[in-house]
């Protein structure tokens, strides 16, 4: 079952690919016209930004007890995004490839699972920042629309739901296996038609949220070990930026400081809030207004957002289909033999 499970999502992956192959071709004849160098450049800080990825995630495996290396992570958290794409179910995806590691290494499920929402909590942390400063750009410039500042308002009341979901399971594992129990409930009544049976256990659910409850407490007995995580948080941000300025310099774009932050704030946001897996269509649409907005010409901002998602999309999306291969089909990475603990 398990085999079958991961050739369908890597034939969905390989379906997705096919698709998409004239927005591929569009971006390979849009990179011809750019300078090789930045564009180079911007492919290597792309691929730090995927190392990047499985740094967060070890530092915050750390803060709940459990001691990974980057190189297990690293095929792991790539995997995660390339399962998040073709498999979109709010980022539940990825949080399985990640549990299915755990199981095979003989540590918590659910330490797995509190790892996974810290991670996206340390993530908006360090967005947040930045959408504060790109914010700012657009104020300055007189250029905020009632769009963006809507936007804003339900990214950070998603930030906000998740922060409290976590403080739920730190001060009671109870409350957080009630509300995993009903989301279950809820989910098994609209498969029961198709599957005639209990899809997921509610049983099993408070199990489940004890085991994140235990991950958290030991969360927050660290947490004063916290500026590492976040500082690698930001870092991402920092680099997701740069491949942006990049861009700019290869196809030689006017800009200022204020207009690489800016741009990449919108970007990020349409990103996390968009209704569309990793943002697709509603990033490539939105994108070039966003730009336009800070005083990029439409003709050049259309030319950014090509090239921009032809790195920060489709590098980690064809690394992760490789890394997802070789995560499901049980090539572990170097040292399984020795589970961490936790």
């Amino acid at each position: 079952m398990r085999r079958f499970i991961i050739a369908v999502v890597l034939f969905l992956g390989a379906v997705f690919i096919i698709g998409s192959l004239t927005d591929l071709k569009d971006i390979v004849e849009t990179l011809k016209r750019g300078d090789w160098r930045f564009l180079f450049l911007g492919v290597i800080l792309e691929l730090l930004w995927v190392v990047n990825v499985a740094a967060l995630y070890r530092a915050v495996y750390r803060t709940i007890g459990v001691n990974e290396t980057i190189l297990n992570l690293l095929p792991v958290s790539t995997a995660a995004i390339f399962a998040n794409v073709v498999v979109p179910t709010a980022g539940m995806s990825g949080t399985a490839v990640f549990i299915a590691e755990a199981r095979r290494r003989n540590y918590s499920t659910g330490r797995a699972a509190a790892a996974g929402a810290l991670y996206v909590l340390f993530d908006y942390a360090a967005f947040i920042c930045v959408l504060m400063l790109g914010l700012t750009v657009l104020i300055r410039r007189d250029n905020l629309t009632i769009l963006e500042v809507m936007m804003s308002l339900m990214f950070i009341m998603i930030a906000a739901v998740l922060a409290y979901m976590l403080f739920m399971g730190i001060r009671s594992p109870v409350q957080l296996g009630n509300l995993l129990a009903t989301m279950a409930r809820f989910l098994n009544r609209r498969l029961h038609p198709f599957i005639r049976r209990d899809y997921l256990s509610e049983e099993r659910a408070h199990a489940f949220a004890c085991e994140v409850s235990d991950g958290l407490h030991d969360f927050r007995r660290g947490s004063a070990n916290l500026i590492w995580p976040f500082g690698l948080a930001l870092s991402k941000m920092t680099l997701l930026t740069l491949v942006l300025w990049a861009v700019f310099m290869a196809f030689e774009v006017p800009h200022s400081v204020g207009t690489i932050v800016g741009g990449f704030s919108l970007y990020y946001l349409f990103f996390i809030v968009s209704p569309t897996p990793s943002g697709l269509g509603f990033v490539e649409g939105g994108m070039p207004l966003a730009l336009q907005s800070l005083r990029v010409s439409i003709a050049n901002a259309a030319v950014i957002m090509v090239v921009y998602r032809g790195i920060t999309f489709w590098i980690p999306l064809l690394l992760g289909m490789a890394a997802f291969q070789r995560v499901g089909g049980g090539k572990s990475s170097a040292g399984r033999e020795n589970s961490p603990s936790g």
